[in-house]
């Protein structure tokens, strides 16, 4: 699993984004400034893991870089991550109905998060961890991010993960 996800974040170094929106340059180093946001404010891996992976789509110059990191990433991680990669625009493309298809859901909130987090990877001089510290990290407990852990909707009561 590592090294399938090392060369998938390693491939979005150079790929350029437009600097109106993406000051900071490259995919990767806003990829890897997502990941320390999400790291700073949560504790949960899984949400950790979609703040590394969200834009790994990009590096196949996409126009839907969103399913298409999905579709890279499933059956490599937890369907989770799939799922938050896969809509982490749903709340800049459509956020009404977004936002009232999921109301009150944890995947909303989850939405949320990655979304601030996202927006806050814009800082053309943030200090950031290495593609493999980044993922080292999100994979110190392969079960957690297996393709079989179970679902945000089958997720097991009591265990904290939340927020800080």
């Amino acid at each position: 699993m590592y090294a399938d996800l090392l060369d998938l974040v390693v491939a979005l170094d150079r790929i350029p984004q437009h600097p109106r929106y993406h000051p900071e340059g490259d995919a990767l180093y806003h990829s890897l400034q997502v990941f320390q946001h999400a790291r700073r404010e949560s504790r949960d891996p899984c949400l950790h893991a979609a703040a590394l992976l969200h834009d790994v789509g990009k590096a196949l110059r996409s126009g839907e870089h969103d399913a298409e990191g999905a579709d890279l990433l499933e059956g490599l991680v937890a369907p989770r991550v799939v799922w938050l990669v896969r809509h982490h625009l749903d709340l800049l493309r459509d956020p009404g109905a977004t936002r009232r298809r999921l109301h009150g859901t944890v995947r909303l909130r989850e939405l949320e998060l990655l979304r601030r987090w996202d927006l806050a990877g814009r800082s053309p001089r943030a200090l950031v961890c290495s593609p493999a510290e980044a993922v080292a990290s999100i994979t110190l407990d392969p079960a957690l991010l297996s393709p079989d852990a179970p679902d945000v909707d089958e997720a097991p009561h009591g265990r904290d993960l939340s927020p800080r």
